[in-house]
């Protein structure tokens, strides 16, 4: 089902914390891993909200991302990577309260662990006993997070550059632990997967996450504004929008139904 388009009314105030945007990872004091977010989705987001409601909006996002136009009832927050989100997130849900949570920005799924030059961990590899096994070799990767790096920034000049990528915590969990209450809406990404895989994994996400609403898009369906994705609700509903436009509007409207049915 397509999302209805809304009326300009003005809705009971409430605020909203929204993220948006695409961490970055540090691999060392000038280098780091990013993903292609361009945050347009969550400024879109913020953009409707603020234009469509009364609602106090306050913005997660990173400065390489689109950005919403100044707006009294906008607040932004900057953050950089996944841990800064992590805190930055914490500290907003600690001391305010949300009738809502847009949790839209893309997270890395791994962090920068440790970097070593071909020559440096050929170095460290020839310190080690030469006669490793298996559960060796796994506790020698253990250790290169517990190695230092000495340099600031990788030498260039090396054949090969090895990266060890630790796994980020999932911030999402994070939110209904802090607000049980809060209406939680996650995003889940996937790409180029039959539509019912699709709605499967985010249906999954919903129920480990504890999550109100997970709005599924497959990356091969979105383009500028054009971005389709499926809405699905804890009751089993789906709901669906077309563009960026839409699924604010959905997004305005669903939060509103739920805090009415409240």
């Amino acid at each position: 089902m397509k999302a209805a388009v809304l009326s300009k009314s003005r809705w009971t105030n409430m605020r909203i914390l929204i993220t948006g945007g695409g961490t970055t990872e540090p691999i060392d004091q000038v280098r780091s891993i990013t993903n292609q977010s361009t945050g347009r989705l969550g400024q879109t987001i913020v953009t409707q909200i603020l234009a469509k409601t009364d609602w106090q909006v306050d913005y997660i996002t990173t400065p390489t991302a689109l950005q919403a136009q100044k707006n009294p009832r906008l607040e932004t927050f900057w953050i950089s990577d996944t841990a800064g989100l992590l805190k930055m997130l914490t500290d907003l849900m600690s001391k305010n309260h949300y009738d809502a949570v847009i949790h839209s920005m893309a997270v890395s799924d791994f962090t920068g662990e440790a970097a070593f030059s071909q020559a440096a961990l050929i170095e460290k590899m020839l310190t080690e006993k030469p006669e490793l096994t298996t559960a060796g070799l796994e506790q020698f990767f253990d250790s290169l997070s517990q190695t230092p790096s000495t340099e600031t920034k990788i030498s260039s000049d090396t054949q090969r550059l090895i990266l060890t990528l630790q796994k980020t915590p999932k911030v999402i969990a994070e939110i209904k632990r802090i607000q049980p209450e809060t209406i939680l809406i996650g995003f889940k990404l996937l790409v180029a997967v039959p539509p019912a895989e699709l709605v499967a994994v985010a249906a999954a996400s919903l129920k480990k996450n504890h999550a109100d609403f997970i709005l599924a898009n497959d990356l091969t369906e979105i383009s500028g504004d054009q971005h389709h994705g499926y809405l699905l609700a804890k009751d089993g509903s789906v709901t669906e929008a077309f563009t960026k436009p839409e699924i604010a509007d959905l997004l305005m409207a669903k939060i509103l139904e739920t805090r009415q049915a409240k």
